[in-house]
């Protein structure tokens, strides 16, 4: 008989595929994916190029399906259909990130914004356009409701990672919220989604900047309860969340998804110490020379681009990496934090291995670190196929903060 090693030996060789295959997967938990129409999809792609070709006919098809839903009366249907469709569109993002076909990037991501747009339209009221002023602009927010009576509620702030989609948030602990009461606020803070590709604003490490006028907006709304507040960080949000409640203690508990103390340590892990050792020195024209001489390899060029492009720094290889390591938590900034935090800490962590650990080392008594496993399928950064575990720990342990509304 043979085996079934698809959990453990991947669905790709590729194990950047592999993790987005799995977290395309694991977002049926909350239905922004559907493992057949997944599956199915899967059988197609075979290498990176493939990767956004396929997504695109699923994503279009589905989004067909959803629009003649949507013109008829099964609205439920129809948002069900574009919240996956818009899932799938982000996928075609995610591919086409990586590489030199702008057009191709701005045309998903605006499909993938319009079926979002049409599911959160066929709420009946209950999600609703939240934009936050931000530095002269807005940064582009929703605020899900569980439903339209705009009943005051605790409410969840869900800070994003460094290039996910609002259907991740919607799966990571939006939905969640809902099923449990609380409203959801989400929204694309600098250098994320819309606010890259549409209006090339870059990362900031201080993003108390970004989270304290988002408290702002929504502690002014009548259906949010400025007294019940709880934060979310996934991914690199799990470096910006801690960091904002180092200055901006309105929060009564937050989650980091998993910790992050240092976001340049996934960088420079395979620079070398020489490389290093050049920046260190402020060699800029040894080191770029270096780099250009590197990224000849077509994946690491790939990689690279599309990991620098967010940091404003464009392909001044020595900028960049200078850039990067402005994101860290020291320990004299972490001792400001008041909030209590929830750390996840999955095994098998690809990006920032111990940082989990480290984080509750420098919060103490404040932390709660909570250990996922490959055991019980919920391993990998932001342990993409136990969500649903995620969430029953997440809001277990809120609930002990966090009276919820019936």
């Amino acid at each position: 008989m043979p085996a079934h090693t698809v959990f453990s030996k991947g669905f790709f060789g590729d194990a950047a595929l592999d993790y987005q295959a799995r977290a395309m997967l694991g977002r049926s938990t909350h239905g922004a994916s559907e493992p057949g129409e997944v599956l199915e999809t899967l059988d197609r792609i075979h290498d990176h190029a493939s990767w956004s070709q396929q997504w695109s006919v699923t994503a279009t098809r589905l989004q067909e399906h959803a629009g003649r839903l949507g013109d008829g009366d099964d609205r439920a249907g129809a948002a069900a259909a574009y919240l996956r469709a818009a899932s799938y569109w982000a996928a075609v993002v995610d591919g086409l990130a990586e590489t030199d076909d702008e057009t191709g990037l701005r045309a998903a991501f605006d499909q993938h914004r319009d079926c979002w747009d049409a599911f959160v339209g066929c709420s009946d009221g209950a999600h609703v356009r939240a934009d936050t002023p931000y530095e002269g602009t807005v940064l582009p927010g929703y605020l899900l409701r569980p439903d339209a009576s705009g009943a005051r509620r605790p409410t969840m702030v869900l800070v994003n990672g460094s290039d996910g989609a609002l259907t991740g948030l919607w799966n990571e602990a939006a939905a969640g919220a809902l099923q449990r009461g609380l409203n959801a606020y989400i929204f694309d803070g600098p250098g994320q989604q819309s606010m890259l590709f549409r209006h090339s604003m870059p990362f900031r490490p201080d993003w108390e900047a970004v989270l304290t006028p988002v408290l702002d907006m929504l502690v002014a709304r009548p259906d949010v309860d400025a007294d019940r507040l709880v934060g979310y960080g996934v991914s690199q949000g799990g470096y910006w969340l801690p960091r904002s409640l180092c200055f901006e203690h309105r929060l009564i508990a937050a989650i980091a998804d998993p910790g992050v103390v240092d976001v340049s340590s996934s960088w420079f892990e395979h620079l070398g110490k020489g490389m290093t050792g050049l920046l260190d020195r402020g060699d800029r024209a040894a080191f770029d020379r270096d780099m250009r001489l590197a990224t000849l390899i077509p994946h690491l060029r790939r990689t690279l681009k599309f990991r620098a492009r967010p940091y404003g720094a464009g392909t001044d290889w020595f900028d960049v990496f200078c850039a990067v390591r402005d994101y860290r938590l020291t320990p004299e900034l972490a001792a400001r934090i008041e909030t209590p935090l929830m750390i996840t800490d999955p095994q098998d962590e690809q990006f920032w291995p111990g940082q989990s650990q480290q984080l509750a080392g420098m919060l103490g008594d404040l932390a709660h670190r909570v250990e996922f496993t490959a055991a019980e399928g919920a391993n990998f950064h932001c342990q993409p196929l136990g969500r649903a575990r995620t969430d029953e720990r997440v809001f277990d342990w809120l609930a002990h903060r966090l009276p919820f509304a019936p």
